[in-house]
């Protein structure tokens, strides 16, 4: 993890510039550092090979096999008339299963020399099928010879009895990357450890060079054991003093203390309420008006199941600070759900959001909107409240983050479906407090702990598990559009009858299908077709909705809605649609987050396998919000035993958020929790598996909370603070400042 000078090194030096510019474009890699800690995926044994019969389909793969027959065939073809085409045909076998390797015109001769019956060699190529048979076409290979003196040389850099296979990529073969890092490993004696000694020795961890060693070139299983418990330590525990400084830093900020009054608006809310709180909303509401009482700044993550009350209880927040003479702003991702939140806030507020006006309750406040598309007279005014006070709570899209938008006395922001905002957006929001104001970070994604612990370690977490009374189960299930047509037909009856019984029903498509949206979808055409049915272009709304109206649903009131539509027809089609004037919407996931139909009971998610695990159940939890039981049908054309039918199983299977994480997690494999997507820098976590090794996490982060309590400038830590520089470049810190 620490880049000292001689791992600084650039590996153009170490490698040449060839390998180095192929490192750094397809790897990431651009220094000696950065290889070392470019770990084997897994090892082969010599005896022991890679199973044939399990491999992914249009994946790069590596496999040790033997080859178990070798035949050229001639054949004609228009560039060779003839006949003098040339096809050598070699099948592997590993003992599990036969795989095909196929080589064509020029390119036969080498592979015909060296391929013999008998031979053992690694082979790395792309899985394809041809005939209903697995296959590698043109694989790049390399002999694993078994006596003489190239013999020894060949399996000794190929690092004794076990062979480590990397993550590869077309360009660069597993064996490649591995003859690199033979030439660089012996830097790695220059590692400095970023571990305090007492904690390594404690925990019988190995040192850092002897780590980086042993996953390289383990002799032994105990060698990549020991190796990869003190490599997966290094990165649990880096970002957990990372985290726990943070968290130091945020506690010495000041912030101005908000404690409700006893007879303000947050009583007056409380007793006008038609139902009671759950025990969840009273004991997070507790926690969060404990944190708004302290004189530095709230920083918590409140995450609950969709239609949990999350808005219930920020909104008693923000009552509560505007009772103790503060402002709150509440963040939206798009300005439906801003405007969506606006009128519910009202709604539920009644007289008490109408401060300055007639007919206004004794305490109350103004609530105002602020979205881009607001007109210029509107805005005026908007801007005006709120920089008089006269405003105490403001909901607003990412215009409220503007220069121009100025407040009396902000004391509290709150977040809504934080995964959607930049960490620039919330710091400059949050600039906008004479002191730093208190934050509260709403997600109605369900989080692993261990996640909440690793993403959000900075935040202190409350969770939202109940439903409130009165919500309904949601049946789930998987429609084979492929397999089974009448399925399909079946459930645009299953609409209709909803329709008929006084319902509504969403149906929900990846696409818009407009000529922008088409043009998109040329520019990114998918490369790894995982059958037919990824090759069409997904389903859009214009014509799924012309579709209906025509057919299936002809006579019902259909609507579309969807990203692209101006702001006020947006507007306009979710009132009518909440007021019960349309029956059926056609939409994009524009409402996936935050739209509240209580009448709405029926689900149809079109090409439900392009769409990740956490977002069906997101978009699912628009449906049974009211007393009706709801209905969410997931439509495939994927085949049955593919991974995207596998996810959708699950999806059908529970209605447990926490549990489709796991499985959402565990599915993504590799990503990079810390979600490159926003830090735009390698993934940091190569070793570590956020859902399996949940106690390691936990552990370093009570012994970072520890480190950092007693040294919080790491003075006595030099490795540890070397180490952190290198996994904090600009953007990593940044991305970690969720506050």
């Amino acid at each position: 993890m620490d880049l000292v000078p001689v791992l600084e090194e650039p590996l153009k030096k170490a490698l040449g510039p060839a390998t180095a510019k192929v490192m750094a474009e397809h790897l990431g890699l651009h220094t000696v550092g950065d290889l070392l800690h470019h770990y084997p995926r897994r090892y082969e044994e010599r005896g022991q090979l890679t199973h044939l019969a399990d491999l992914p389909m249009d994946e790069h793969v590596t496999v040790v096999a033997q080859v178990a027959d070798a035949r050229l065939h001639t054949f004609a073809s228009s560039r060779a008339p003839r006949g003098k085409g040339q096809r050598l045909e070699v099948t592997i076998t590993d003992g599990s299963g036969r795989l095909q390797l196929v080589f064509f015109g020029n390119g036969v001769h080498k592979p015909h020399k060296d391929l013999l019956p008998g031979t053992r060699a690694m082979f790395s190529g792309k899985v394809s099928v041809f005939n209903h048979r697995l296959q590698l076409a043109h694989p790049a290979y390399e002999l694993l010879r078994g006596d003489g003196d190239e013999a020894a040389e060949s399996v000794d850099s190929w690092a004794g009895a076990l062979i480590p296979i990397y993550p590869a990529t077309a360009k660069l073969e597993s064996w490649k990357i591995a003859k690199s890092v033979q030439t660089v490993l012996p830097s790695a004696q220059e590692a400095v450890d970023p571990l305090p000694d007492s904690l390594r020795d404690g925990r019988g961890l190995v040192s850092l060079p002897e780590a980086l060693l042993k996953i390289h070139r383990p002799h032994t299983k105990a060698d990549i054991h020991d190796a990869r418990a003190r490599l997966k330590w290094d990165e649990a525990f880096v970002l957990q003093v990372a985290l726990a400084r943070r968290r130091h830093a945020d506690a010495q900020l000041p912030a101005v203390a908000r404690v409700a009054r006893a007879d303000g608006m947050l009583t007056a809310f409380d007793a006008k309420l038609p139902f009671t709180l759950t025990e969840g909303q009273q004991k997070v509401s507790k926690e969060i008006f404990d944190d708004l009482a302290t004189e530095h700044p709230m920083h918590r993550l409140l995450q609950g199941e969709v239609g949990s009350g999350k808005t219930m209880v920020a909104l008693r927040a923000m009552l509560a600070v505007v009772d103790a003479g503060g402002q709150a702003a509440m963040l939206a991702p798009t300005e439906v759900l801003a405007q969506q939140h606006h009128r519910s806030v009202t709604e539920m507020m009644g007289e008490l959001a109408e401060g300055g006006m007639l007919g206004g309750a004794e305490h109350s406040t103004k609530v105002v909107l602020l979205t881009g598309s607001m007109g210029a007279a509107a805005r005026r005014q908007a801007l005006l409240d709120l920089v008089t006070g006269e405003a105490g709570i403001v909901i607003g899209t990412h215009a409220l983050i503007e220069d121009k938008v100025q407040f009396h006395d902000l004391g509290l922001v709150v977040v809504d479906e934080q995964h959607r905002f930049g960490v620039e957006q919330r710091d400059a929001l949050r600039g906008k407090g004479k002191q730093p104001p208190h934050l509260l970070v709403m997600t109605a994604t369900p989080i692993p702990r261990t996640v909440a612990m690793t993403v959000f370690g900075d935040l202190e977490t409350s969770v939202l598990d109940q439903l409130p009374a009165g919500r309904s189960p949601i049946a789930s299930h998987v429609v084979p559009a492929a397999d089974k047509p009448h399925f399909l037909a079946r459930a645009w009856e299953r609409v209709r009858e909803e329709v008929e019984n006084g319902h509504q029903a969403y149906v929900v498509c990846p696409r818009i299908g407009d000529d922008a949206d088409d043009a998109d979808a040329k520019k990114t055409k998918k490369k790894s077709p995982e059958d037919e049915a990824e090759k069409r272009p997904p389903l859009a709304v214009l014509d799924i909705a012309d579709h209906l109206a025509q057919g299936p649903l002809r006579g019902l009131r259909v609507e579309i809605l969807h990203g692209r539509m101006q702001p006020d027809d947006k507007d306009a089609v979710m009132r009518r649609f909440a007021a019960g004037e349309t029956d059926v919407l056609v939409a994009t996931t524009v409402i996936e987050v935050g739209v509240n139909v209580p009448n709405a009971t029926a689900m149809v998610i079109m090409d439900a396998d392009r769409f990740g695990v956490s977002q069906l159940h997101q978009l699912r939890g628009r449906v049974g919000r009211g007393s009706a039981a709801g209905l969410c049908l997931l439509v495939t054309e994927m085949p049955e035993a593919s991974p995207a039918r596998q996810r959708l199983n699950a999806v059908s299977s529970t209605l447990d958020g926490f549990e489709l994480s796991r499985i959402d997690l565990e599915q993504r494999r590799e990503g990079d929790v810390l979600g490159q997507a926003q830090s735009g820098v390698r993934s940091s976590l190569r070793m570590l598996a956020v859902i399996d090794d949940e106690e390691i996490i936990a552990e370093a982060r009570e012994e970072a909370t520890a480190v950092v309590v007693a040294d919080p400038a790491l003075e006595q830590l030099p490795g540890l603070r070397t180490a952190l520089d290198a996994l904090l470049d600009e953007e990593r810190e940044q991305y970690l400042e969720k506050g």
